[in-house]
């Protein structure tokens, strides 16, 4: 056959003379690709004599098995002499074939090499008991097993029917799965090489030739035994192999069925129920009636240290005057005042305006102008230093910025923002050095403070300069002078304040007086007024005007409240206070007006009324909301207040009275906390 190579044989003696042919192991390759085993049988006579023998063939069709790696080769035209050491890892071993009738003239003991360790499956190698495979005679066993050569077992050789004698070991051809037929002119009972496949192919051997006879003890019908350790690898690689084409499969069928891959995402999951503790008030809560708040007010009133009072009452969902007394009186508002500063800087300026501080080119080589743009926060302290203005730009990082650009030789510093004088009408310089004020000027460091950390603390009478000293030395400059900046000068360096919104609670806060007049300023500048005290309050007024409130009653000739001469009806501050509490946003003045009442300190818990509303006034803490001001002779509280029917109400109250500071205060929070807890009805 072209397609089936010749077979290697390994020949234990070259010079023995020729031995009756052995049994022929064959293999073939069917149509259907699968290996067949193919077993020529005799029927011959006792005594193992080969003359006169019938032979006929038994075919057995194996499935496929998976090729194993291939061996090394050994060279095809040497006969091998040695005789290889037994379980050395599946090499082949010596097999002993004694002589008997029928074995050979010479009668002498032979070997043929066996591949091996090998352990022959019970009833293959010559057992015959009870459930043993049916088998012919002439079967081949192993010595030492059950059923071998000389065992008594039925059907085993040596046995009642047997074929060949006992005490003769029989050729082992059928008992391994790689045994095939000598090539002519081999010596019988030759074994495959150990690089010859399961297929019964050596891949290096020519095509082989047909047996010429057969011996008449082969088996009936034989079967294919593989050792335990071949079998285990073919199993464990027919395994991974199933495995393998069953992953491949599935990713392909997959491939096919799903086609290319799209990137998904997920829904968002549904918003978290939200259940706030702290609920809006509106319009659907019971309305107070003017009686009501009346009889309400009443006792708390009557308190003789709050003669004189002028005060009012508003529901801001209706608008409606609940109470009042001298509503339309100007009185003095002292810090109160703020209310309509921080009003007039909301409704004109946007929330996210910042005052800048820049520094420019000066008009000589190596020269700088430091340029006041109206921010008075300013920060002397490294950036992420807490002080009394959050979030003030740093005058380290001012200096740093024009240290990138060069050296310098001369600090200038340039205040030509502002115009008139740097102190209001009413102003008394001795609050300098209590901490009340400083001279207005654009540009300052903590509010002119001494102590940048500390609300009050005695303040600069040179704030100006003393900022651009500290700069100055910063850049490596002794001290700095007074100058202007060149038109259209380059700019070396620039940082911003903190945002509008958070200037105005800032300022409400803590009742700054120097922010105040910033604001206003800021105000005047931006409407077109004089940036100046007069130009501030001025433009206030008008924007105040503008936005539907009645002024007429005002005059004031700061933006702080700090002078002891203004005067402002109390109905101008609840008015105010109403517009930014109106339930609803539909009306864009509320929409603006509305940070005013969150900028508004909370009794018993922030600002200027964080040490207040105790004792008497203890049911109006954390209810009311309120920018308090005191002078001397004067004081006021202005504010919010929800009643405890959900209503809020908003109020004005300013009292002349001369009596001790801290009783009128908590009169004062007296009359609050009696609207919280009246329900008015």
């Amino acid at each position: 056959m072209s397609d089936e190579p010749s077979w290697p044989t390994v020949d234990d003696d070259a010079t023995e003379p020729d031995q009756p042919e052995s049994p022929t192991l064959q293999v073939k390759h069917p149509v259907i690709e699968s290996p067949t085993l193919r077993i020529p049988i005799g029927r011959g006579k006792a005594g193992g004599e080969d003359a006169g023998t019938d032979q006929s063939t038994v075919t057995l069709r194996m499935a496929p098995l998976l090729k194993p790696p291939s061996m090394p080769q050994p060279p095809p035209a040497s006969p091998i002499r040695s005789q290889r050491p037994q379980n050395d890892g599946g090499a082949t071993r010596p097999i002993s074939h004694q002589s008997g009738p029928g074995a050979g003239p010479s009668g002498a003991q032979k070997t043929s090499m066996l591949p091996g360790p090998f352990v022959p499956p019970a009833g293959l190698a010559g057992g015959a008991g009870p459930g043993s495979p049916a088998r012919g005679p002439g079967v081949p066993g192993r010595p030492g097993s059950t059923g071998s050569p000389g065992g008594a077992g039925t059907g085993s050789p040596g046995g009642p029917g047997s074929a060949i004698p006992p005490n003769t070991q029989r050729p082992a051809a059928a008992r391994m799965p790689q045994q095939a037929s000598p090539a002519p002119g081999g010596p019988p009972n030759s074994i495959l090489p150990g690089d010859t496949d399961n297929s019964g192919r050596s891949e290096s051997s020519a095509p082989r030739s047909e047996p010429k006879s057969q011996r008449a003890e082969e088996h009936a019908q034989p079967q294919r035994v593989e050792p335990a350790k071949k079998k285990k690898t073919v199993k464990v690689l027919v395994a991974q192999f199933a495995v393998a084409i069953l992953g491949v499969a599935s990713v392909l069928t997959y491939k096919a069925v799903s086609g290319p891959a799209t990137p998904t995402t997920q829904p968002p999951a549904p918003p978290a129920a939200v259940q706030p503790m702290v609920k809006a008030v509106g319009a659907d809560s019971p309305a107070p009636t003017p009686a009501g708040v009346k009889r309400a007010l009443s006792g708390p009133t009557a308190s003789g240290l709050l003669t004189p009072l002028t005060g009012s009452v508003v529901d801001p969902a209706t608008n409606a005057v609940l109470w009042s007394q001298g509503e339309t009186t100007p009185s003095t508002p002292a810090s109160s005042l703020k209310i309509l500063t921080a009003a007039a800087a909301l409704l004109t300026l946007e929330k996210t305006d910042q005052l800048s501080t820049k520094v420019v080119a000066g008009p000589t080589p190596g020269s700088v102008v430091l340029v006041g743009g109206g921010d008075i926060t300013l920060s002397s302290k490294p950036a992420g230093t807490t002080t009394v203005y959050p979030g003030a730009a740093t005058l380290d990082d001012l200096a740093a910025q024009v240290k990138a650009k060069g050296p310098v030789t001369q600090v200038l510093f340039d205040i030509s923002r502002y115009s008139g004088d740097a102190m209001a009408p009413g102003w008394d310089p001795l609050d300098i050095a209590g901490g009340s004020i400083a001279p207005m000027v654009p540009i300052m460091m903590d509010g002119g403070r001494a102590d940048a950390t500390k609300v009050v603390s005695p303040r600069s009478q040179t704030p100006a300069q003393d900022v651009a000293n500290a700069f100055a030395q910063r850049l490596g400059v002794s001290a700095a002078t007074g100058g202007s900046a060149p038109a259209n000068a380059q700019v070396l360096g620039e940082v911003k304040s903190a945002q509008v919104e958070q200037l105005v609670d800032n300022m409400m806060q803590i009742s700054d007086n120097l922010l105040a007049e910033a604001l206003s300023r800021e105000v005047a500048r931006v409407t077109g007024g004089e940036q100046s005290f007069a130009g501030g309050m001025k433009a206030v007024k008008d924007v105040l005007a503008k936005n539907g409130f009645d002024v007429s009653g005002a005059d004031v000739v700061d933006a702080s409240g700090l002078s002891g001469r203004n005067k402002i009806p109390s109905k101008l501050l609840a008015d105010i206070l109403a517009v930014a509490g109106k339930p609803g946003l539909d009306d864009q003045k509320t929409v603006k007006l509305r940070p005013l009442l969150t900028a508004l300190p909370v009794a018993g818990g922030s600002g200027t009324l964080a040490e207040r509303y105790q004792a008497a006034a203890a049911s109006g803490k954390g209810w009311v909301r309120a920018k308090t001001g005191t002078l001397t002779g004067v004081n006021s509280l202005a504010g919010v207040v929800v009643d405890k029917d959900g209503r809020l109400l908003t109020f004005a109250f300013m009292t002349g009275n001369t009596g001790p500071t801290d009783d009128v205060r908590q009169a004062l929070d007296v009359l609050a906390a009696t609207l919280r807890g009246c329900g008015c009805s």
